[in-house]
């Protein structure tokens, strides 16, 4: 990262405050925080202090309460609903610890799906897209399968070609590796790697698991709502 260039997602004193009945939870306080284009950024910190809130943010699927957010370089604050969701569409992907796999759909269907909100983009186009982005996951042979034939490790494999598909500019994984055994979440953590120095996909995870922290290059450590540490770290092979 080089300090000159211009941060691909950006927090500028961002904070979120959540109203229950007579109870105001904090879960972000004054977020400053830049995240620059081939960077793997692993988010971590204990349960309740505001990870996945920083992540939903991050990802358009929530709005904070103060500060502003830019990506690209474009406040996120002013655009409507419809806009929202175009760049969303257009600029992220996602990978859930619970892989939100579509049951019904094949495993060809569920990773072509973000493509299908791309009216400009041909079947043709469409096919060899998937397909290559099966073939980087390991699951083309899989292409005809259903969710429910899977393993969870095939699952969330299948779930991270989704989430590049459309080529985002960044990739958002929320305990990617939450609900895998260790060997399926090396699995996991290892492709997670080899897209991010392979294909330069720029990642922001969330994980608890301290193994995976060594994975990111760089480490950013969440308390009570606030960023307490922010280091540059040297990956691990």
């Amino acid at each position: 990262m080089k300090k000159k260039d211009k941060p691909l997602l950006s927090l500028e004193g961002v904070g979120k405050t959540f109203q229950t009945d007579k109870i105001q939870t904090n879960a972000l306080s004054d977020i400053n925080l830049s995240i620059y284009e081939g960077e793997f950024v692993a988010i971590a910190g204990p349960s309740g202090c505001g990870k996945s809130t920083l992540l939903s943010i991050l990802g358009l699927l929530d709005t904070p309460t103060s500060g502003r957010y830019f990506i690209n370089e474009q406040p996120m604050e002013k655009l409507d609903h419809a806009a929202l969701a175009r760049v969303r569409n257009a600029e992220i992907g996602f990978v859930f610890q619970d892989f939100n796999l579509i049951g019904d759909m094949t495993v060809f269907e569920n990773v072509e799906l973000p493509l299908t909100h791309r009216p400009a983009m041909s079947r043709a186009e469409r096919k060899a897209r998937v397909m290559e982005c099966l073939a980087v996951v390991g699951m083309t042979d899989r292409a005809e399968h259903f969710p429910a034939q899977l393993s969870g490790g095939q699952q969330q494999r299948v779930a991270v070609a989704r989430s590049v598909v459309g080529r985002p500019s960044v990739l958002l994984a929320d305990e990617p590796t939450g609900n895998l055994d260790s060997a399926n979440g090396d699995a996991v953590m290892k492709l997670l790697s080899e897209l991010n120095t392979k294909q330069k996909v720029t990642i922001c995870m969330v994980t608890h698991d301290s193994r995976y922290m060594g994975a990111a290059s760089r480490a950013i450590r969440l308390f009570d709502g606030k960023i307490v540490a922010d280091d540059v770290q040297v990956a691990a092979a």
